[in-house]
């Protein structure tokens, strides 16, 4: 009788978990990739990558506090604005650089060990890193800088980025399936998407907003994100009409969508 191997279920192990390994490692792959290109050629690398959209963002906070001294929540409009503006840079640069992911590893995406998937994942992984480090810049700043006299709760601000960064991934997800068959709907997005900031809530507080409009409006996940956001700063804002559950779920919609139609066809739009 031929005895078993003591070592056959570790070595099956070993090899389940090889696919997995090197998912990650792909994953790490093109993120480096990423930021050699993209920022390895401007002075200080991928720092300025955080240094620039920082600096611009305390530039327009400074604008707009000037010009406005007394914002509808706190004392501070700079904190009131940058806790509005952060999160729905977090959607908007997640999503733009999600929907550009099969067009920008195209090549890549020929070798059988790099998936479509991975190159979603790098792209939307260094987004938010990148923009979460902008926002630690620009909160600490702000602290650090002035009397703001709010009370900040992390874990309601987390959650105000993990929100945004959920949206813009199953938006990004989307696009990037449209994008990949019809070049021209990253025009037609950036056009419809013009007015989005004033309709989430960045500049004006949605519970000031009229109804039927403001009903409307929370329709828009950025909405319940922005609200949550300024919920983590303010102690004595009750934001009664956030959902997270309505946001993370449209948000897991969209991604499920996406990636059904991109394994079926990613193949076919490689050859466009």
């Amino acid at each position: 009788m031929a005895q078993s191997d003591p070592s056959a279920p570790k070595l099956r192990r070993v090899q389940e978990a090889l696919p997995r390994f090197a998912s990650m490692r792909t994953i790490m792959a093109l993120i480096l990739r990423e930021m050699a290109t993209s920022y390895g050629r401007s002075p200080g690398g991928y720092l300025w990558a955080i240094l620039e959209p920082a600096a611009g963002v305390a530039a327009m906070v400074v604008i707009f506090s000037l010009g406005f001294r007394s914002p509808p929540l706190g004392d501070n409009f700079a904190i009131y604005y940058a806790s509005g503006l952060l999160p729905f840079l977090m959607f908007v640069n997640t999503s733009s650089k999600t929907q550009q992911a099969i067009n920008y590893s195209r090549q890549l995406l020929a070798y059988p060990r790099v998936t479509f998937v991975d190159a979603l994942l790098a792209r939307f992984a260094l987004t938010v890193l990148t923009q979460a480090a902008v926002g630690v810049i620009i909160f600490t700043f702000i602290k650090v800088t002035m009397d703001t006299r709010t009370i900040l709760d992390l874990g309601a601000l987390l959650n105000a980025y993990g929100m945004a960064a959920a949206t813009g991934f199953g938006v990004g997800v989307m696009n990037c399936l449209l994008v990949s068959r019809h070049a021209i709907w990253s025009t037609v997005w950036s056009v419809i998407t013009r007015p989005l900031m004033l309709l989430s809530g960045v500049i004006f507080l949605h519970d000031r907003i009229p109804d039927p409009y403001r009903t409307w409006l929370e329709w828009n996940p950025l909405v319940h994100a922005v609200g949550e956001a300024r919920r983590a700063f303010y102690y004595s804002y009750r934001g009664t009409y956030i959902d997270p559950v309505f946001t993370y779920g449209l948000a897991l919609i969209c991604a499920t969508v996406g990636l059904l139609f991109l394994h079926s066809y990613y193949r076919d739009l490689l050859e466009r």
